[in-house]
């Protein structure tokens, strides 16, 4: 299998094993090859080869024993550092799980944390940041937001040599320098919006009917939620139905009317969803739950980020959320106090970008998080502590 074949010496008879072999493969790839949600296990897929490599890419997104493959090396932990943790909005599931894990690095590491909450608002961000430089703290996160929209503040921390960390700030990971970070903690956008759209594609045996939803005014979103799409589209048997623009602040009030609305168009048609943060589908519920739907669906949801407690309930209790693509939420927050060391000792940021995961039912064990392992201990080695 691993030889190079030589051109223009293929016989008959290798053509033949050859013809046999490959449609053995695809014989195995259509029977019970989809165990997601809504599969059919005898009928063809909508699209063989898309559905047969996102079968392949799920199965080892869904693998939860993972090695610890982040640093075990760098500098001892320094002590009397201030960090101050602006947040986009703790209403945000994933910001507030990236401030928690802060908050226990900081406590291991002997430095002392302040939230400042931006309520969601870019007046509110605003001042969270200004009141944030104004403390001079040793280093500021960015929790959440576009830096670009506290451009002089961002300018001011720079100037007076404050370290700045992004959490999700800009759409890669690692150093910035325009916005100027230290560096941007996040997965690659591309591998989790890949991850979820691969999922749908596998679940659904590659027929499916998709509603997107998505935050138009954080760029990061947009960007994710277009990714998206670009690969449902790489399956000819996956429609998108439709693309809802919902900012996250209004999630909780304009949600459940477009679920109301999107039910009454696509009664039968909408099968699956995905959101580009699983906050979507916590305010989807009632009005699921109000239509008559039931909790394990159609439609199957999955969410593209963050992987908040909440949505672990859902999936684990089947209740309108199957899958999400999380973020380990606890462990970037180990992540941004290191990578803080790393600036305080002078030292270049680490470059670690955390594997994509997809949790299901299945895989969760009853988990209310992805919290994967080793990651506590390396930090707390590196550290000295």
């Amino acid at each position: 299998m691993h030889r190079k074949a030589t051109p223009g010496v293929l016989g008959p008879r290798s053509a033949a094993t050859a013809l046999l072999v490959a449609a053995t493969v695809m014989a195995g790839c259509e029977r019970g090859s989809s165990s997601g949600p809504g599969a059919s296990a005898s009928a063809p897929s909508g699209c063989p080869m898309a559905h047969a490599r996102a079968q392949a890419a799920i199965s080892r997104a869904e693998r939860t024993d993972v090695p610890w493959n982040g640093p075990t090396s760098g500098p001892t932990g320094v002590g009397g550092k201030t960090i101050v943790y602006v947040a986009q909005t703790m209403t945000n599931p994933g910001v507030a799980g990236a401030a928690d894990g802060v908050r226990q690095a900081a406590r291991v590491i002997g430095w002392k944390v302040r939230v400042i909450d931006g309520g969601g608002t870019p007046a509110g961000i605003q001042a969270a940041m200004s009141e944030a430089v104004a403390l001079k703290p040793s280093g500021i996160v960015i929790g959440g937001f576009d830096p670009g929209s506290t451009s002089q503040q961002v300018a001011r921390a720079n100037a007076a040599r404050i370290p700045l960390i992004g959490w999700h700030a800009v759409a890669s990971p690692g150093p910035s320098r325009r916005p100027k970070l230290f560096t941007n903690i996040t997965t690659r956008v591309e591998d989790v919006a890949k991850a979820s759209a691969q999922w749908v594609i596998s679940s659904s045996h590659g027929r499916a009917g998709v509603v997107l939803f998505t935050d138009a005014s954080i760029p990061f979103a947009k960007n994710k939620s277009e990714l998206i799409r670009k690969e449902l589209a790489t399956c000819s048997g996956v429609k998108l139905l439709a693309y809802e623009n919902i900012p996250i602040p209004d999630a909780s009030s304009r949600t459940p009317r477009e679920i109301s609305s999107l039910l009454t168009r696509f009664p039968s048609q909408w099968t699956y969803s995905v959101a580009i943060n699983d906050l979507y589908f916590a305010d989807a519920a009632p009005a699921f739950r109000a239509a008559g739907r039931k909790g394990p669906g159609p439609p199957f949801n999955i969410g593209a980020g963050d992987g908040d407690p909440s949505a672990f309930q859902r999936i684990n209790g089947k209740q309108y959320q199957a899958a999400t693509v999380p973020e380990p939420l606890s462990l970037q927050g180990w992540q941004i106090v290191d990578e803080f060391n790393r600036a305080f000792s002078g030292r270049p940021a680490s470059g670690y970008v955390a594997p994509v995961h997809v949790t299901t039912a299945d895989n969760s064990h009853g988990a209310t998080t992805w919290d994967p392992s080793g990651y506590q201990q390396a930090y707390r080695k590196i550290w000295g502590k």
